[in-house]
């Protein structure tokens, strides 16, 4: 893929996690909204990225899978609101009265209020100069219709679709693949890894996730950029596609695979393979890459030596290939059974926030 100039002038300015999981149709022109919690407010300029490419494998991979190039769809029109506000309950239950979007503006792309998304291109708006405070809400609305869209199927984000004249909780719809802003930072932070980076186990919209907490306690100085998904395998980040194109545009990257490959897939030595490949092609590429080890799930039978042993290749032969290595087990893992998790396999808000803890503590001097 070849580099765009997007990622010169634009970095992440939310924790949400992005990316493409799914594909869905239409039988006529939709309007959806999706709510994105800004993390640090002030003036700036915004551009939304898009991808038309599935980033990783989903479920058993027989229907969405890495590097899937989706068809052309239509980007009938889009605009950009701001919300204070979204209520603490299910994203099902709440009503768009309650949120009341305003100050909408319209987004152009090449100067135009609409496009047509071509065969696994990567697109961004035009910038256009906003103003959002910190944790208030960017509301994203486009307009769209087409047979292949991508999607984020697990996402936790407020997500609405139109339907006659009022709206109702549905996650089909396309989503940004970064909420960009041009706010200077020292450094660009990614978070690439399946479910458990993205931020399941912890409540919808609560940004209670293990790296949401980590980059609050790493400050405004950084931008973050969620590139978790779940299902994700390290298979499909080493690959070296679409999702690892979008690590590669970052400073520094954390690492957190393996789960998914132990469960579904089951090849140890493929699994070594892959997280090997992952390392070598991010530092190849000058990246500082932060590791982290398998977490814990639960895992039964013949799983637990492949997890032990796994972790044990990261810790050993890994580790004098990184830029740092964080054993997450300790953290997250029973004392009697490390294999066995004490927060949940998908981490809650409290074993996310131990997680989120453990890690600064380890890397608070790196940076």
């Amino acid at each position: 893929m070849t580099n765009m100039s997007f990622f010169d002038n634009f970095a992440s300015n939310t924790c949400a996690g992005s990316g493409n999981q799914l594909f869905f149709g239409t039988d006529g022109v939709r309007t959806g909204r999706v709510f994105y919690k800004i993390s640090v407010g002030g003036a700036y300029n915004y551009s939304i990225l898009f991808s038309n490419v599935i980033d990783s494998t989903y479920a058993d991979g027989s229907v969405s899978h890495k590097n899937l190039i989706c068809e052309p769809w239509e980007l009938c029109g889009a605009r950009v609101g701001r919300c204070s506000f979204v209520p603490d309950k299910p994203l099902s239950q709440i009503d768009m009265s309650e949120l009341c979007p305003y100050d909408f503006k319209a987004l152009t792309f090449d100067g135009k209020s609409s496009k047509t998304v071509a065969p696994g291109e990567f697109f961004s708006s035009d910038p256009q100069a906003f103003s959002f405070k910190k944790d208030e809400y960017l509301v994203l609305e486009l307009s769209f219709c087409g047979s292949m869209i991508p999607y984020h199927e697990e996402s936790l984000l407020p997500v609405f679709v139109r339907d006659g004249d009022s709206w109702r909780y549905s996650k089909q719809m396309p989503f940004a693949g970064m909420i960009g802003c041009d706010r200077p930072v020292s450094k660009r932070i990614a978070y690439i890894g399946d479910s458990i980076t993205q931020g399941i186990g912890t409540a919808p919209n609560s940004y209670r996730h293990w790296n949401a907490e980590f980059s609050k306690k790493l400050g405004d100085g950084f931008a973050f950029w969620n590139l978790g998904l779940g299902y994700g395998r390290a298979s499909d980040a080493a690959s070296d596609g679409a999702w690892l194109y979008k690590a590669k545009h970052n400073d520094v990257i954390f690492v957190c695979y393996g789960v998914n490959d132990i469960l579904h897939v089951g090849n140890e030595a493929q699994l070594k393979k892959d997280l090997s490949d992952i390392v070598t092609t991010l530092k190849k590429s000058g990246k500082t890459v932060i590791l982290q080890t398998v977490p814990p799930f639960d895992y039964k039978g013949d799983k637990i030596g492949m997890w032990e042993r796994v972790n044990e290749f990261i810790k050993t032969e890994l580790r004098p290939r990184v830029d740092l290595l964080f054993d997450n087990v300790p953290v997250l893992g029973r004392a009697d059974a490390p294999h066995m998790s004490l927060f949940g396999g998908h981490p809650n808000e409290e074993g996310c926030a131990a997680w989120a803890e453990a890690l600064f503590e380890k890397t608070k001097n790196f940076f």
